[in-house]
């Protein structure tokens, strides 16, 4: 067994440094899968910081990943500026309904107070309370939904994909809205000691186009990625799906990192903008994560490294999406323990090798 020699602050700050390293930094997109590991029902972390931080301080310690997301759904800042959120027994919450039916209803909307309104002042809760407790050996993010996929919550993604091409100046009001919370829960985030997370699901190319992307999200993005900056922290920024025609664009607007989804290729990522972001993904998480077992995983997780872990600016090892509830244990185990078997610096002998391991034992056990 292969046991880690550095923190994951260690880690990054000397990756970062270009110094050595025991591995790749790795980061299992762990979501509600951290009630699991304490045998809570995802509907009791609503309203209740100190539980969500147990889940996600004793997720950490089982598997050892490299960066803490305190998450449970992306509608935490949607609900807390109006929209109604459905929470069922253990699964994950879905919008139930927008905070407006009709932008003749755009008054009432106002941008949250992340120490008051809805479940934000307990998301903040189990940050300050994970940061208290290891985040001197990790570091611990939040997860920030970004002003057009909060737009969509406040009005609806049918109704804003509608005003997208009707009335263009209502859904940048719905954005400009949607950056304000942004930026008043990015603060408090980093007021607690942490550092936002940017997810932005309804900006890829699967749901708008290049054109509306640059039009509607990259203006409020690049503020948002500009405040965050102007606080001294770095920027990861994930958008789900098809990503690939706008890659210049999320660079253009400040990530310092782009969290790419499975549905995309990191050979192409590190070539069109590998000398600009650090790159991280991206094993798929149903089909490999969720559906797989430790040898697929393994397969999986060296494929990427394969693909990326030369990258100019740097590379992490992730699950392409946060990974489903029911992930098996021995699957998260399994990523990062592929992770430390392969080490670091990284050859293609050692990488060869753990992508055809069961090949190889499988052929000379025919000759034994």
């Amino acid at each position: 067994m292969f046991a880690d020699q550095l923190t994951p602050i260690e880690r990054f700050t000397a990756y970062n440094k270009g110094e050595e390293i025991d591995r790749l930094p790795c980061v299992p997109i762990v979501g509600n899968t951290a009630a699991r590991v304490i045998g809570a029902k995802i509907s009791e972390f609503r309203g209740n910081g100190a539980l969500l931080a147990k889940a996600h301080i004793a997720s950490y310690k089982l598997f050892k990943y490299d960066i803490i997301r305190i998450f449970t759904d992306l509608y935490t800042q949607a609900e807390a500026m109006g929209a109604k959120v459905h929470y069922p027994h253990d699964e994950t919450a879905f919008l139930l309904e927008p905070a407006i039916r009709d932008i003749s209803e755009m008054d009432k909307l106002q941008p949250a107070d992340p120490y008051k309104d809805g479940n934000l002042p307990h998301h903040l809760e189990a940050m300050k309370i994970a940061v208290d407790e290891v985040g001197k050996e990790v570091t611990v993010t939040g997860a920030v939904t970004c002003p057009f996929t909060n737009a969509s919550f406040l009005i609806g993604a049918e109704n804003l994909a509608k005003l997208t091409l009707k009335n263009p100046e209502a859904v940048h009001k719905l954005c400009a809205v949607s950056l304000e919370t942004n930026i008043r829960y990015a603060k408090a985030i980093i007021d607690a000691g942490c550092t936002p997370s940017l997810t932005d699901a309804m900006s890829s190319s699967t749901v708008i186009s290049p054109g509306q992307f640059k039009e509607f999200s990259f203006p409020y993005l690049k503020a948002l990625i500009h405040y965050i900056h102007s606080r001294g922290k770095a920027v990861t920024l994930h958008i789900c799906g098809k990503t690939n025609k706008i890659w210049e664009l999320m660079a253009d607007c400040g990530a310092d990192c782009i969290s790419i989804d499975n549905d995309a290729d990191l050979m192409e990522a590190k070539e069109k903008v590998g000398k600009r972001v650090r790159l991280m993904g991206n094993v798929k998480p149903s089909e490999v994560m969720l559906l797989g077992n430790k040898t697929s995983v393994r397969k999986a997780v060296v494929e990427c490294i394969r693909q990326a872990f030369d990258n100019p600016k740097g590379f992490i090892v992730a699950s392409g999406c946060s990974l489903p509830t029911e992930t098996p244990f021995e699957n998260i185990h399994a990523m990062l323990d592929t992770v430390r078997e392969l080490g670091y610096p990284l050859t293609d002998d050692r990488i060869y090798y753990l992508m055809y391991k069961d090949h190889i034992h499988s052929y000379y056990a025919d000759y034994i």
